[in-house]
């Protein structure tokens, strides 16, 4: 048994040292990639010794935080897991954050350092953050250029033993319904996302590309994975469906993750069908909703398996999907993982009975440890059943049919009640969809005098389609229940989305308030 496998055999273990092991074993493998450069894993381990002994030569402890902020590149990597290795907990932030509030989340992490490229620090300004020492990634003249700043070549940093409820990160919420929260994730929790990847195939021959940024936990949990088993991670800092195909099929990608907004991309971009993507063993999707018939669409015309993810940053259980083995069940996002618990609550917090909906809440091994200095919001979020287990309560509202496959309905905070009725705006965009003349569509509640509230849609037309905004209401409400009916349909040119594709419906309320 090699000392790898043996580290994979136990129930804990520190994500980068297993990096220590891959370069003692195979150093000059191919670690990480960003078009510009390669790194492999004799110097992505020995970047990592000096990046973690230059943060302890500034006098950052085990249990401090460092921010990054900056487009995905092998440095924004290398410093991610050299400050794993000093036991240093990780905020990484978003650069389309407005400077006020990145500079909150730089405050509320207590970051000692922050780390950009000069996109970002120009973003952030000088204001933002301004007592805290910068590092400059690409080594541009907003911070110490990375290079000068890293302890001398050969240095190794003091050895630190993170726990599994030690900080491993500090991810923010997206911001799409308000202030963002810092979620606190410990080793425990990214052990458990590692250790479930050799059922996927992860391993020494793994070649992930990665389109979504290192900021998000929907690359994270990915990202880890490929890394912890010694694979290959092929950095795309932007997404655009002609590159993403052209490095995947140079790169024979074997590993992928995807949100759905980019699935329909890329599968509608003119040259997909004629590039060679036979090398793929496991496609991933989270974050969003993806809807079945895009769904049949990949399975149908992209090798590989297809996965789909529900969960929340936060953790708290996880449903999982596995699409090419339930062609049946793409309406759903699957069956509770291995070690999750996932149960429906109502509006009194009691379980609801089996083929009832309700709100989804989960408790699984990787659960936040709590929001970052939030610990009112941390309990708003937590959910006790009655022998005091701790579970995460999503916001979500779903229901399990007879297999144990979760179906889910929408946001409990999109659900629209009108007349007393509750409306479900996913059911309304499904309808929607079914017009060719659709490409996209989102639908929101807005206030009514005489209803409470009432469904209002906006519609992407598909390209070169000239359908009116009348007919499309028309055909819509024909199809609809007469408690469903959109009061109005407005088209869109492009939905308002985040960077890793949620529709940000917060967005579509204040411009209809607007109006």
């Amino acid at each position: 048994m090699t000392d790898f496998q043996a580290a994979m055999d136990r129930d804990f273990g520190v994500i980068a040292e297993l990096i220590h092991l891959h370069a003692h074993e195979a150093s000059e493998r191919p670690a990480l990639v960003d078009g510009a450069r390669e790194l492999n894993y004799g110097a992505l381990d020995a970047l990592m010794d000096r990046i973690a002994a230059g943060l302890q030569r500034d006098g950052l402890r085990a249990g401090d935080a460092i921010a990054i902020c900056a487009a995905s590149s092998v440095n924004y990597a290398a410093v991610f897991l050299g400050a794993l290795r000093a036991g240093i907990a990780v905020a990484p932030l978003a650069p389309g954050s407005t400077p006020a509030s990145l500079a909150r989340m730089i405050e509320d992490a207590e970051a000692r350092i922050l780390f950009v490229d000069a996109a970002t620090a120009e973003v952030i300004g000088d204001a933002a953050a301004a007592g805290v020492p910068r590092i400059a990634l690409d080594g541009c003249e907003a911070g110490q250029a990375l290079e000068a700043w890293l302890a001398p070549a050969g240095t190794r940093p003091a050895a630190v033993e993170p726990q599994p409820a030690s900080p491993f990160n500090i991810i923010y919420s997206s911001g799409t319904t308000g202030e963002p929260k810092g979620i606190v994730q410990g080793h425990g929790m990214r052990w458990a996302h590692v250790r479930r990847g050799a059922k996927y195939e992860y391993g020494r021959d793994t070649v992930t590309l990665l389109s979504t940024p290192l900021y998000s936990n929907t690359t994270l949990v990915v990202f880890f994975p490929t890394i912890a088993y010694g694979g290959c991670v092929i950095l795309m800092p932007k997404f655009d469906a002609a590159g993403y195909l052209k490095l995947a099929e140079q790169h024979r990608v074997t590993h992928t993750m995807l949100v759905p907004v980019q699935y329909q991309r890329l599968m509608a971009h003119s040259a997909f069908d004629a590039h060679d993507l036979s090398s793929f063993r496991f496609k991933f999707s989270t974050s969003a909703p993806f809807n079945a018939a895009l769904k049949a669409d990949v399975l149908k015309r992209w090798p590989g398996g297809l996965i789909e993810f529900y969960g929340m940053t936060e953790g708290g259980g996880t449903c999982i999907l596995e699409a090419h083995l339930h062609p049946d069940k793409l309406h759903t996002v699957g069956q509770p993982a291995e070690g999750s618990d996932i149960r429906l609550i109502d509006e009194s917090g009691r379980e609801v009975a089996p083929g009832e909906a309700g709100e989804v809440v989960g408790h699984s091994a990787g659960m936040m440890v709590g929001y970052h200095r939030q610990p009112e919001k941390t309990r708003e979020a937590e959910w006790f059943d009655p022998a005091g287990k701790r579970f995460i309560r999503t916001g979500d509202v779903g229901r399990f049919d007879d297999e144990g496959f979760l179906t889910l309905f929408d946001r409990k905070k999109d659900m629209i009640i009108s007349g007393g009725f509750n409306i479900y705006p996913s059911d309304l965009e499904a309808v929607l969809r079914e017009h060719a003349a659709v490409a996209d569509v989102a639908v929101i509640g807005v206030p009514s005098e005489q209803w409470g509230e009432t469904p209002v849609a906006f519609v992407v037309r598909r390209a070169g389609d000239d359908t009116a905004a009348d007919a499309l209401l028309q055909w819509a409400n024909a199809q609809l229940g007469k408690t469903q009916r959109l009061a109005r349909l407005q088209l869109i040119d492009e939905l308002p989305r985040s960077a890793i594709g949620k529709v940000l419906k917060r967005e579509l309320r204040e411009r209809d308030a607007a109006r």
